[in-house]
């Protein structure tokens, strides 16, 4: 009889609570200071996180390789048969290769992976739509090829304070030269089929750039029934206030308030404000 793990990194941005209630499983990125390093919601929390950013900003480094041998060896103990792992895009992060790696060291498992092609809370929302899939019954190829369904329905864009901690990440890619800061552009980027990230649109100012996002939301949701995650990295009252300007919609089927975590809030930087969107 199958027994099906399902495994994510930490850039999906599930907190504890949510990973718990869905048997998920995460393996961490590492947050490297100059002079210290973290796991990612092991020992470092997403306002540490932001508060530490005006004095250092620090990098991110693959997920621990110690701690994903751990992993996968208590998930042997625990009798699972079967192991699907949805990870950060191929295209941003070697994650994908380096668990590929690992785990030829470990047959007795079967593992399935999917590249999300994506980062951040959209990574999460596949992870979340796998684990009502396993409850269903189905089996890990099933979900694989479920998971390219899915895929075709989500929709994520973020809004940035400033490219600063893009480029200092060096994921800024496509974006570079797009947005002219000077000129008080705001950028909406979101990824591309490939898992790349590029310039969805611009904005002249803050505000309107809260306002186009709200419009993508209420344009979704006035095609299909849709689940609506609204995503803030440091910027709380505005997600509180975009949360509050559309939850009440009748097609919402489901809406939340969720962090952008440390692994994404290092390239992200303070003041991110983002939606994420799954048609049904």
């Amino acid at each position: 009889m199958q027994k099906i793990a399902l495994v994510t990194d930490s850039s999906c941005d599930l907190g504890e609570k949510t990973r718990r209630d869905n048997n998920i499983e995460m393996l961490p990125f590492r947050i490297i200071y100059k002079d210290k390093e973290f796991l990612d919601q092991v020992n470092i929390t997403h306002d540490e996180l932001y508060k530490s950013l005006s004095e250092e900003v620090p990098t991110t480094s693959l997920p621990d390789l110690e701690y994903t041998e751990n992993l996968v060896c208590r998930l042997k103990e625990e009798g699972y048969t079967d192991v699907i792992v949805i990870t950060v895009s191929s295209r941003l992060s070697g994650t994908l290769n380096s668990i590929k790696l690992l785990v030829e060291d470990h047959k007795e498992l079967n593992f399935h992976f999917y590249d999300s092609k994506t980062l951040g809370f959209p990574v999460g929302a596949l992870v979340l739509e796998a684990s009502l899939m396993i409850r269903a019954g189905l089996t890990p190829e099933e979900i694989i090829d479920k998971l390219h369904e899915v895929k075709t329905k989500l929709h994520a864009y973020v809004t940035l304070n400033t490219l600063e901690f893009l480029r200092k990440g060096g994921r800024i890619g496509r974006v570079a030269g797009a947005v002219g800061e000077i000129l008080h552009l705001k950028p909406i980027i979101s990824a591309n089929e490939e898992g790349e990230l590029y310039p969805w649109g611009k904005c002249r100012g803050r505000k309107q750039a809260i306002s186009k996002l709200r419009s993508i939301i209420h344009e979704r949701l006035e095609n299909s029934r849709c689940k609506v995650w609204i995503l803030s990295g440091a910027s709380h009252d505005e997600a509180v206030a975009l949360y509050e300007s559309v939850k009440s919609h009748t097609n919402i089927s489901h809406i939340s308030l969720e962090m952008i975590g440390a692994t994404m809030g290092v390239h992200t930087g303070p003041g991110a404000l983002g939606v994420c969107i799954l048609e049904e």
